[in-house]
């Protein structure tokens, strides 16, 4: 059966000879594994190079529960992503974003609320013209709220610690040995102020933004299974 859907894409990977398989997560499905043609010429519906990372198209697709493969009848650009493109920080923070969501993007109920944040932040990487070395603090701390363990980070007093199993600042040394020290603790709780709108006006250093993704992506292995390491934070730490 024929279907209309929107979808962001998050990565490709060669299948054989004619075809690459696309993960792309979509308004009406979630994410789901597509095959695509590598067949060029103008009479292509769903060319491939329409599948960069964080593309958002409209397709239309076949859609059948008993597969684990879909198939893509037509794919047009829904936004062009001239400035992610033509900019190497925000091609590399496309790339590191690509592989953050095919890791930890699962199967929802809210596919509609959680692929209208992507999309508005894809457009927000798109045409800011300041900085965007905060940017991705900003898309993991909101995107965690999606998927059910956003932390609270409104209650930190000083000298509070961050406990990363339960998501809230605590007094006292936790049991566990999953916390953050108290000058981490601080630096997380600045999080609670910083917006994809003033995320240009927060200055970190360079060692402590390393620090906060890496204790971010402690949190994300903590509360979601199969989290390994990803390969594009090496050049984003180059970068940023």
């Amino acid at each position: 059966m024929l279907h209309k859907t929107r979808g962001l894409v998050l990565n490709t990977i060669n299948y054989n000879d004619k075809y690459v398989l696309a993960q792309i997560f979509t308004e009406s499905f979630g994410k789901v594994t597509y095959m695509v043609s590598k067949a060029k010429g103008k009479n292509t519906k769903a060319p491939k190079s329409l599948f960069s990372p964080l593309a958002i198209l409209d397709l239309e697709v076949e859609h059948q529960a008993s597969r684990d493969i879909q198939r893509i009848r037509e794919a047009r650009a829904d936004i062009y992503l001239y400035g992610i493109s033509g900019d190497l920080g925000k091609t590399s923070m496309a790339f590191f974003l690509s592989e953050f969501l095919t890791r930890v993007l699962r199967d929802t109920n809210d596919s509609k609320l959680l692929f209208g944040f992507l999309e508005q932040s894809v457009q927000i990487l798109e045409m800011t013209d300041e900085s965007i070395s905060n940017y991705h603090l900003v898309f993991m701390l909101k995107l965690s709220h999606f998927l059910g363990f956003y932390p609270n980070l409104e209650e930190y007093l000083p000298n509070s610690l961050f406990d990363m199993i339960n998501g809230e600042f605590v007094l006292y040394q936790p049991l566990h040995k999953h916390f953050l020290n108290r000058a981490e603790s601080k630096s997380l709780s600045v999080l609670a102020r910083i917006s994809y709108e003033n995320m240009h006006h927060f200055v970190f250093s360079r060692q402590d933004r390393i620090n906060i993704i890496n204790r971010m992506l402690e949190y994300y292995r903590l509360h979601l299974y199969d989290f390994p390491a990803l390969k594009s934070l090496d050049v984003l730490h180059e970068l940023f």
